[in-house]
C-alpha cells in the first residue's frame, strides 16, 4: 500500500511572489486608496498610499512582513507599528479584513492588488548600449560605458547614461510594452553630454522593446529602434 504524503506546496514556497503589486482599494472618506506594495525576497516591503480626492501627495513607508503558518498569508508591519494582512495568490494580493479573512460582497473585486508583469528575458541582465538612433556608440575619453539594468523585484531601471548614473521606475504592460517613470541621475559634467541627453531622450520616448538572443532594442511604436543594447558582464 502506497504511503500518502501531505501536500506541502503553498504560496510561500511555490509562487514567484516577490515583486510589485498595485491597485486602488476602497476608502471610507475618499475616492479610493491608490496602493503600491513591493515585496522583497529578504522579507521587507516598500509601500506607497495615495488617498484619491483627498490628498495629492502619496504616503510612503517600509517595514517587514511575515508569513502565517499556512504559508498563504502575509502580515505587513509598517514603521508606525500598524499591520495589514494579505492573502498571496498567483500574481495577486487579496487585501484582508482585520481578522485576516477575505472581504466578500459587491466590492470584493476592489480589494485586490495585481502584480506587475515581468519578463525574464529582459530583467536581471546588464544591457550595454551599442547604438543610439541608428548610430554606433563609441566610448570616448572621459566617458563611461552606457548600460541599463531592470530589477524585477522593485520595478526599477538603473544604469549609466555614458556619463552619470541613473535610476527610476519602469512598468511592463505585456506584449513587450514598457513605460519609464521619472529618471533621476547624478549631475557630473562629462566631455560628451550630447550622448547622455540622447540616452535620456530614448527612455522618455520608448514605449516597447524587442529581444532577439543577446540583443535588445528600445522602440517607439513601430518606428526604427531608438537604441540597441547587447548583454554585457554583470
Amino acid at each position: 500500500m502506497a504511503t500518502a504524503y501531505p501536500d506541502t506546496h503553498n504560496s510561500q514556497n511555490s509562487l514567484d511572489w516577490n515583486g510589485v503589486y498595485q491597485g486602488v482599494v476602497p476608502c471610507a472618506d475618499c475616492e479610493g486608496i491608490e496602493t503600491r506594495i513591493t515585496l522583497k525576497s529578504d522579507g521587507t516591503f516598500l509601500r506607497s498610499l495615495k488617498y484619491l480626492g483627498k490628498d495629492p501627495n502619496a504616503f510612503f513607508d517600509q517595514g517587514n512582513f511575515t508569513w502565517d503558518t499556512s504559508g498563504s498569508k502575509i502580515r505587513l508591519t509598517g514603521e508606525n507599528g500598524e499591520t495589514q494582512m494579505y492573502q498571496v495568490g498567483e500574481n495577486i494580493l487579496f487585501h484582508l479584513d482585520k481578522e485576516g479573512n477575505r472581504i466578500t460582497g459587491d466590492l470584493a473585486d476592489n480589494y485586490k492588488l495585481i502584480k506587475n508583469p515581468t519578463d525574464p528575458r529582459l530583467e536581471g541582465k546588464k544591457w550595454v548600449l551599442v547604438e543610439l538612433r541608428g548610430k554606433p556608440v563609441v566610448q570616448k575619453e572621459g566617458s563611461r560605458e552606457g548600460f541599463i539594468q531592470f530589477d524585477m523585484e522593485t520595478s526599477t531601471a538603473s544604469g549609466n547614461s555614458t556619463c552619470n548614473g541613473f535610476s527610476g521606475g519602469y512598468e511592463l504592460k505585456g506584449q513587450n510594452q514598457i513605460t519609464f517613470g521619472n529618471i533621476a541621475g547624478t549631475m557630473m559634467a562629462c566631455p560628451d553630454m550630447a550622448t547622455e541627453q540622447a540616452f535620456y531622450g530614448v527612455l522618455k520616448q520608448a514605449d516597447n522593446y524587442s529581444i532577439a538572443d543577446t540583443i535588445m532594442t528600445l522602440n517607439k511604436a513601430k518606428m526604427a529602434p531608438l537604441a540597441k543594447f547587447v548583454v554585457g558582464n554583470q
